[in-house]
């Protein structure tokens, strides 16, 4: 980092300050996403962290990289809103229809999809040698949900830690904390993730845009389209989960999965859907549009998210939410 860079921004020029922070925006936006779970409060959170940045960039003593600063702020803007009453969620979502019993009621319920054109430069980043993840495996939504049901120290140690390779002194130095104290949150939230994810093996997805995996999300988009409940569970793996956050039911395998969507369509009556396809967590996915009674236009009503292991749908993942989809450049309302 250049000192004259630096001097420049400490003395205000807001243009030494962008080239100083630009380079770190969209990491640092995407690590108070993983905190947070939610694509908006992210945003909200990167822009607080850059404020807070500017502000104390008198204070910056160049004695640990500017990197490892600003996620140092990042971190703990991300802690603060947490701990911050005014943003409790509202209550889980009562369906209006009544829906087959889940197989499970998750354990997290606020959770956001995230634009894959945000993730430019994020997962060509090497994470420090101390990282326990590929980078892939981190930015996937199971890996998300999972971080959600960690409490938020927890989840700060081990992103910290585990997923960009700190080193536990300055984890600990990030956190205000111990190493010990981050070394015994790291043993518990690894033991938590652990249970979440599974201990078996997963099959390796398709690579993105792949013939493979171009050809499994055709045939889905159709049968989902088409209401074809039969077609859609065919392409599903045995243990495949079906959720639609934020309602925590989640249903797993073929015969729940079946039934819970026929109670769905059986509610659309002769409404039809149109599906736009994006990517969300470097996952295959659609906008769904539902269309007007008139057919001459769709309205977003979700999105999408498709996990798949092998040559097969591992899960589906249904955001209620359209609020999400001009992060995804997606319109809210088609013209048809």
């Amino acid at each position: 980092m250049s000192r004259s860079l630096l001097a420049r921004a400490v003395e205000g020029e807001q243009e030494a300050f962008r080239e100083l922070t630009d380079p770190y925006r969209r990491e640092l936006q995407f690590h108070c996403y993983r905190i947070l779970g939610s694509m908006h409060d992210a945003e909200d959170a990167l822009q607080e962290t850059l404020v807070s940045a500017w502000r104390g960039l008198a204070r910056f003593e160049q004695r640990s990289p500017l990197r490892a600063w600003l996620y140092r702020i990042a971190t703990n803007r991300c802690l603060d809103a947490l701990r911050d009453a005014g943003r409790r969620r509202p209550p889980d979502p009562e369906p209006s229809y009544a829906l087959p019993a889940p197989t499970r009621m998750g354990e997290v319920s606020w959770l956001e999809p995230y634009p894959d054109a945000l993730l430019e430069g994020i997962t060509d980043t090497t994470p420090g040698p101390e990282a326990r993840y590929e980078t892939r495996e981190t930015i996937e939504l199971a890996f998300i949900a999972a971080l959600q049901a960690l409490p938020p120290r927890q989840r700060a140690a081990l992103l910290l830690r585990d997923v960009l390779g700190f080193r536990a002194a300055e984890v600990a130095g990030m956190l205000d904390s111990s190493e010990d104290s981050v070394k015994g949150a790291l043993k518990r939230a690894r033991s938590t993730i652990d249970r979440l994810q599974g201990a078996e093996p997963r099959h390796r997805a398709p690579q993105p845009g792949s013939d493979g995996e171009r050809e499994l999300v055709r045939r889905f988009a159709d049968a989902w389209v088409a209401d074809d409940i039969d077609s859609v569970v065919a392409l599903l793996a045995d243990d495949a989960w079906f959720s639609m956050p934020p309602s925590p039911l989640e249903y797993q395998g073929a015969p729940a999965i079946a039934a819970c969507l026929r109670a769905i369509t059986s509610r659309r009556g002769e409404r039809r859907f149109t599906l736009i396809p994006t990517r969300a967590n470097t996952q295959p996915a659609f906008g769904r549009y539902r269309h007007d009674e008139d057919a001459q236009s769709a309205h977003a009503v979700g999105l999408l998210v498709l996990t798949i292991e092998g040559e097969r749908i591992s899960a589906v993942t249904s955001f209620t939410d359209s609020s999400v989809l001009p992060y995804f450049g997606l319109p809210r309302t088609l013209r048809l």
